[in-house]
């Protein structure tokens, strides 16, 4: 049985590794989040949001072409047409709501390629809360058009300077402004990291993605379970919700794709599971990349989604468990997958997602399989990425 324990681990992955300052944040919500989110107010709110506001349920497309083309049968979950154009949005609702019941009236937020960002700053200005964005100088530059729609969504934008200037160092400030700003302020973090409770409380809003594929496989296939999922993997919030209602179904193969950037032993990589141990970062007990000293690797990846040292601690769990398989793709594949989706059903994918895209390239299956790709996240974020490289695809 896959689950959290009362202490916040899956296995031995996970725990809360906090600052003083911060104890009694990580408690209130600890104490309080999984009864506040069984409130039947609570949930008709979130359900009410999740469907006139966000859009949901996002399809689930049979795309003939790509099927055809890999001789299997590839379902894609949609979840680029939600609102603000990411799975993001799921969560950003939940913890909106689960703030405003704890009384904060400041919203926190760290982000890499800017999707959670822009999500963070849409739920603030629909509850008409104030929100600061940590966000790394260099993903601020590679991420523009994210960066502008969190300014007319009225959020502050605030660049992280240290390290690689990129996810990594935006979750540092993060953490730096909750401390100096306990009382009024609720961080929401955009992945299935950090301390418990935060890991299960994003998996669980994320677990609607899962709720929706088990319906819809039946609807379509006569079956709700598909023989394999696959989702890209940085923190992997698309990835614990595609999985949630699975992790204990053993025969639905859970694929783990993650960003080998130039390749995975070239030294700009950000391949965890290949690369990790076991390690703290950002308030738990995961696999990191480091040095035989401890000190944080900093990881590298084309996409800013995906450019992070570690993984979250379910997703450890997984892949060291055996439970999950975890495949890496180059900077290099996911673009060659990108291009290829967009000219072969008509869908430009985010450069997160193209790495699960490029994963049905190494991977074993029969023609009677059925395949469900978590479609994470829509490419328009990454369009500039794209044209340096239309030559080559």
């Amino acid at each position: 049985m896959i689950a959290i324990n009362e202490k916040g681990y899956y296995g031995e992955f996970g725990g809360a590794y906090i600052p003083e300052m911060l104890h009694p944040n990580i408690e209130e919500l600890r104490q309080q989040y999984v009864q506040v989110m069984e409130e039947p107010a609570f949930q008709r709110e979130f359900r009410h949001l999740l469907k006139d506001y966000v859009g949901r349920p996002s399809p689930l497309y049979l795309a003939e072409r790509l099927s055809g083309h890999y001789k299997a049968t590839i379902y894609l979950k949609r979840e680029d047409l939600n609102h603000t154009g990411a799975h993001k949005i799921n969560n950003t609702i939940g913890q909106i709501l689960m703030a405003r019941r704890l009384g904060k009236t400041r919203i926190i937020a760290e982000t890499g390629a800017g999707q959670h960002g822009v999500a963070t700053a849409t739920v603030c200005a629909l509850m008409g809360i104030q929100c600061i964005v940590y966000m790394g100088a260099v993903d601020i530059k590679r991420q523009a058009p994210n960066v502008s729609r969190m300014r007319m969504l009225g959020a502050e934008v605030r660049p992280a300077t240290s390290g690689s200037q990129t996810l990594k160092d935006a979750t540092n400030e993060a953490i730096r402004d909750w401390i100096n700003n306990p009382v009024d302020t609720h961080y929401i973090i955009g992945s299935v990291v950090g301390p418990h409770p935060y890991p299960d409380m994003v998996a669980r809003f994320q677990s609607v993605i899962s709720e929706e594929m088990k319906w819809q496989l039946e609807e379509q296939t006569g079956r709700e379970n598909p023989d394999a999922i696959v989702a890209c993997v940085g923190g992997g919030s698309n990835a614990a919700g595609a999985y949630y209602h699975y992790l204990n179904e053993k025969e639905v193969r859970l694929i783990a794709v993650e960003a080998a950037g130039h390749g995975i032993h070239s030294g700009e990589s950000a391949a965890t599971s290949v690369l990790g141990t076991k390690g703290i970062i950002h308030g738990s007990r995961t696999l990191l990349m480091q040095t035989p000293d401890g000190q944080i690797t900093e990881p590298y990846s084309l996409s800013a989604g995906l450019d992070y040292p570690g993984i979250g601690p379910l997703h450890a769990h997984l892949i060291a468990s055996g439970r999950a398989e975890a495949i890496s793709i180059t900077d290099d594949e996911a673009l060659a997958s990108a291009f290829f989706l967009s000219r072969k059903e008509g869908i430009i994918p985010a450069l997160e997602t193209a790495h699960a895209f490029a994963a049905l390239d190494k991977m074993e299956y029969s023609p009677e399989d059925v395949i469900v790709v978590c479609l994470s996240g829509r490419g328009d974020k990454d369009l500039d990425t794209y044209i340096q490289h239309f030559d080559r695809f």
